[in-house]
């Protein structure tokens, strides 16, 4: 990789926003931003109309399993995650490109224009909805295969399958990658990758088998949502996460979030992609520091800085001298 200093100085400057997922949320996420910033406040007020109830109160007070409910989860990570971009919009500069990990997808895909805050979250509530039905509890696992390179997980995925699925998911970092399918199969997958010198294999606590072929009801129904859908052209580029290639016109992007639902979150090619395009800095927007955490496994010579709170939006206002 080229030294920045190496680089044209627009490049050396080039920043990235990127966005969590699932899995990144707690009770109390947003009620800093929300309480100290009225953009962030009028945030929460249009997610609450748009979805019809209290999402705010579930965000702010919980309970912690009714956060987790995928259908609650997926709106409410989207919405904190755009009221801290709405907070920090302006107070930095613009990113040369935007990404989201899985369900973050959105919300770069609303950071970048390309749907309104309000389509958004009504669609990813959809999304939950249907991610949660279109298999039955119990039917379907994912477990976190640590230490073991893609080509191996793989190899113990399809051996693993027999008959059954049982493929990568989430391609999160050279550490950590996710694999999803009917739980016999994963359960399977696990235990040959703790013997074939995995680090750990451990499956989630996650209620749904999501990115693999088993969430194809789902993908169906989304579809029809995501067509129905107004967009528009991405003003800044979006890595999807289905082919870690950039998207910058609102047909591909809607193909794209269709495409995801089934297919393999590749978060490590996606954020090698930015670093190839000059990317040194990237900014998590939203609950948590998970994508900051696989950066650094990633490629630790990049500058990674979260926006989540009070504390984490000062500290990075310092970083860019705002």
């Amino acid at each position: 990789m080229t030294e920045s200093r190496d680089l044209p100085k627009s490049a050396a400057q080039r920043i990235a926003f990127i966005f969590p997922g699932q899995g990144s949320q707690a009770v109390g996420m947003g009620k800093e931003l929300f309480e100290k910033f009225p953009i962030a406040r009028k945030t929460f007020e249009e997610a609450d109309n748009a979805l019809g109830y209290k999402l705010s109160q579930v965000c702010f007070e919980g309970p912690e399993e009714q956060l987790r409910l995928t259908e609650i989860t997926q709106p409410a990570i989207l919405t904190v995650s755009v009221a801290a971009l709405r907070v920090l919009e302006g107070r930095v500069p613009k990113p040369s490109f935007v990404a989201g990990h899985s369900l973050g997808e959105y919300s770069a895909h609303v950071a970048s224009g390309t749907m309104t805050f309000a389509d958004a979250i009504r669609t990813v509530r959809k999304r939950g909805k249907y991610m949660q039905e279109a298999v039955p509890v119990g039917v379907g696992a994912m477990a976190a295969i640590l230490g073991l390179e893609l080509e191996k997980v793989s190899a113990v995925c399809q051996e693993a399958a027999q008959g059954e699925v049982c493929s990568p998911a989430n391609i999160n970092s050279p550490e950590q990658i996710v694999i999803s399918g009917n739980t016999a199969a994963v359960e399977r997958g696990t235990k040959l990758a703790d013997e074939r010198g995995a680090k750990r294999a451990k499956l989630l606590p996650v209620s749904a088998p999501f990115h693999c072929s088993l969430m194809k009801p789902a993908q169906d129904r989304l579809e029809a949502d995501l067509n129905a859908l107004k967009t528009q052209k991405p003003v800044y580029p979006v890595v999807c996460n289905v082919e870690a290639s950039l998207v910058s016109d609102e047909i591909r992007a809607r193909e794209t979030l269709v495409a995801q639902v089934t297919g393999s979150v590749k978060w490590e090619q996606s954020m090698r992609l930015l670093i190839e395009k000059g990317v040194q800095t990237f900014v998590e927007i939203g609950p948590g520091k998970v994508l900051c955490g696989l950066m650094r496994q990633i490629d630790r010579s990049k500058t990674c800085l979260n926006v989540a709170d009070d504390a984490s939006l000062t500290k990075a206002l310092q970083q860019f001298g705002s």
